[in-house]
């Protein structure tokens, strides 16, 4: 790194190379010149740790590097991975988690003359010229996503040939190994598997900028777990993590209309351009059409953004033709923008980890980045979400496991999914994470029993689940605390640098007075961003495609759901995870609320009104799905609708009575078998004979799989109704 970038980390002593002095003093010589290549600058030097980890590299040693965002970890690799091809090694396999991170990494190796190239899900096309140019020699660094070290003709084909001949491992962001981390990918796991694969002597570099002690303490031990002998020792080099750039500021405002005003007036008033965070898809894409509407040049970019449009936003943001990115944790590690002016965030996330993760991508190579955090009433709400996706109790998991051995052959996740009460998400994490414990094996055509024995580890998740509401505590400390904000990250990350500082400042945050989030928005700005967030209404979309195995829950479905038995697009009055009408809607369903709430709260019932004035639907009678919970609530909906549109309420579609209400928290095909069982028409004999070519309201209050609608919605069309329109009150 440059010369006038300081050196923050501490010395470290260097592994032996077995070289004299002289040949030592040329090969750092040799990587410094590679440095200067792979920055531009003609004086820049290596720090002290950069070379102690190269040094390890060429020895063939392990190292894991734990540096802030910006200190130069993929120096270590490029000019390791130079020095190693010159000495006649093998390509470089680098496993890096996101497109963006491959594609920032591939451009800076070719600045080196390092000939990079990468295998992930967005150049499959690709695939098998890359492997012939490997094979050739062609490539120096080969750069892998970890969800292809779990393919099976990956696994069993291509891996097994990089591994023989790798002349350098790394894997980036390391942290992701760690299921102490902020970030844990099962499919990281694997690379255990691999490091026990590598020749002796093959040297692994693991980097990351987002690890406290514990989360080091863990990668270290699975980098040293697959060696017996001592070449195999892990060298640790950490560094401390203050940005002198960073100007940290908390602002507390008491509704999402006030943060939206806060973000229209504010972000212009900031240098350069910058990243606005949300915790979920819907509030950026709200936060993106406000500050759209309000004259900013911004786009949103989320985990739905298709992968085209993704490189179309990074580029737009690295150009500077848009003020922000409004972004879910999508855009995160990997994204390299050195003059990132500002990061704010509406909404905390859940750990301090992962907080420093995506400030610190600001700042740095300018001297002043603003940093704000807009924490939001309802944080807590949407980390308890994220947290419910997390591994699933032992009974789950044997209920798995005995299907999968049962089975006559492999089973893909599809087919699982009817026979255990987990969403898709959940029950394919808990499937990768069984496969490198051993107990299951992903070949061509889905998933098999090993038979290899397995145990719940449940104390280990306890203290999982213990540590993360730990951290979730420590992100509610940094809003309230009266001391320095950037001391505060620093020590929940176990920055080696506040060892003997108790009194440290940085000197530049909100707290001591080196900076102040802007004071709040007037009356008039706060009005016009909530009467924008008061616009109601979402569209609901038909189901068109029945899920597999719905013939082993009894229930004759299968393929696609032939359009005459579908619904017509719906409308829902807001999204259960939005802003605005959002709030509302949480409030309604949180665990604490009134159970047999009778009437739609006002600021709802009054979105009805507008939803319905705006979508006009040409029906002459209304069905409601009466609900086991909130029976008087969809009632109170379905006859105000009625009511307002003219026509009479004709029937219900109703649920058995003695039958329970399905769970929420299963997959799809087992909510839809809970739904097809329970439901049947209830109308009237003269409602029944005048619906066929009857176009109909069908009502509930809330709509999450969609299968109840789109049951509800089939019986009535089976009945003779021409159409069947949807309405609620919430969408997820």
């Amino acid at each position: 790194m440059p010369r006038s970038e300081p050196d923050v980390t501490q010395p470290s002593s260097s592994p032996s190379t077995g070289l004299d002095e002289p040949a030592e003093g040329a090969q750092r010589a040799a990587a410094e010149e590679v440095l200067r290549r792979l920055v531009g600058q003609p004086e820049a030097t290596l720090r002290t740790d950069q070379w102690t980890a190269i040094e390890a590299l060429l020895a063939g040693r392990r190292a894991l590097v734990v540096q802030r965002t910006g200190w130069g970890k993929s120096a270590v690799y490029f000019v390791a991975t130079a020095l190693l091809r010159a000495a006649g090694r093998g390509p470089t396999v680098i496993v890096s988690p996101l497109l963006a991170l491959m594609r920032n990494q591939v451009d800076a190796a070719r600045r080196a003359g390092i000939r990079a190239e990468t295998i992930n899900s967005a150049n499959t096309e690709e695939w098998d010229e890359v492997h012939a140019r490997v094979a050739a020699g062609e490539i120096d660094v080969l750069l892998v996503s970890p969800e292809r070290l779990n393919n099976p003709g990956f696994r069993d084909e291509v891996l097994p040939r990089l591994a023989a001949g790798t002349g350098l491992l790394v894997v980036d962001e390391a942290h992701c190994v760690s299921d102490w981390g902020h970030d844990f990918r099962p499919d990281y796991r694997r690379i255990r598997t691999l490091l026990g694969e590598l020749p002796a002597g093959t040297p692994v570099l693991a980097t990351t900028a987002t690890a406290n002690t514990r989360v080091t303490a863990d990668v270290a031990e699975q980098l040293g777990a697959s060696t017996a002998d001592d070449a195999g020792a892990v060298t640790v080099l950490r560094g401390e993590l203050d940005r002198p750039s960073l100007h940290l500021a908390v602002r507390e405002l008491d509704s999402h209309a006030a943060q939206l005003a806060w973000l229209a007036r504010t972000l212009p008033t900031y240098e350069g351009s910058g990243i606005v965070y949300c915790l979920t898809v819907a509030a950026a894409e709200q936060v993106t059409a406000h500050l759209a509407a309000a004259g900013l040049t911004v786009r949103a970019y989320t985990g739905r953004t298709d992968p085209a449009e993704r490189l179309s936003c990074e580029s737009d943001l690295l150009e500077n033709r848009v003020k922000a990115l409004v972004a879910t944790s999508a855009l995160g590690m990997g994204f390299d923008k050195p003059d990132l002016g500002f990061v704010v965030h509406l909404g905390a996330p859940a750990s301090p980890i992962a907080y420093y993760q995506q400030v610190g991508r600001a700042g740095r190579a300018t001297h002043r980045a603003d940093v704000v955090l807009l924490p939001g009433r309802d944080d807590r709400a949407v980390w308890d979400w994220f947290a419910s996706m997390a591994f699933p109790p032992e009974a789950e998991v044997r209920r798995a496991l005995t299907a999968l051995r049962e089975a006559s052959g492999p089973m893909s996740t599809a087919a699982l999914e009817p026979l255990v009460d987990l969403r898709r998400t959940r029950l394919e994490l808990m499937l990768k994470v069984l496969d490198v414990d051993g107990a299951v094996r992903r070949e061509r055509g889905g998933w098999v029993a090993t038979g290899a024995g397995w145990e719940y580890d449940a104390e280990r998740y306890a203290r999982v689940e213990e540590t993360r509401r730990a951290e979730q505590q420590l992100m509610l400390d940094y809003v309230r605390t009266p001391g320095c904000r950037m001391a505060h990250l620093r020590r929940a990350l176990d920055d080696p640098g506040m060892d003997g500082a108790p009194d440290w400042r940085c000197g530049r945050c909100d707290r001591c007075g080196g900076t102040s989030a802007a004071d709040a928005p007037d009356d008039e700005a706060i009005a016009v961003a909530r009467a924008r967030l008061a616009v109601p209404g979402v569209e609901i979309a038909p189901r068109r495609q029945w899920p597999s195995g719905l013939g082993r829950l009894g229930l004759g479905l299968s393929g696609r759901i032939p359009p005459a038995e579908q619904h017509a697009p719906g409308r829902a009055v807001a999204r259960s995870d939005g802003l605005g009408l959002g709030g509302v809607v949480r409030a309604l369903y949180a665990p604490t609320a009134e159970q047999r709430a009778v009437e739609v709260p006002d600021a709802l019932a009054h979105g009805v009104i507008e939803v319905l004035e705006a979508w006009r639907p040409a029906v002459e009678g209304v069905v409601l799905i009466p609900s086991a919970s909130r029976p008087g609530l969809v009632e109170h909906l379905a006859r105000g609708a009625a009511g307002h549109l003219g026509v009479p309420v004709v029937g219900e579609v109703r649920p058995d009575p003695e039958s329970p209400p399905g769970r929420h928290d299963v997959n799809s095909a087992q909510r839809l078998a809970g739904v097809g069982r329970r439901l049947s028409l209830a109308l009237s004999p003269a409602a029944l004979e005048g619906l066929p070519g009857r176009r109909v309201l069908l009502v509930d209050d809330r709509v999450d799989s969609g299968w109840t609608m789109t049951v509800a919605a089939r019986l009535l069309r089976r009945a003779g109704a021409a159409e069947v329109l949807p309405l609620a009150l919430a969408l997820g």
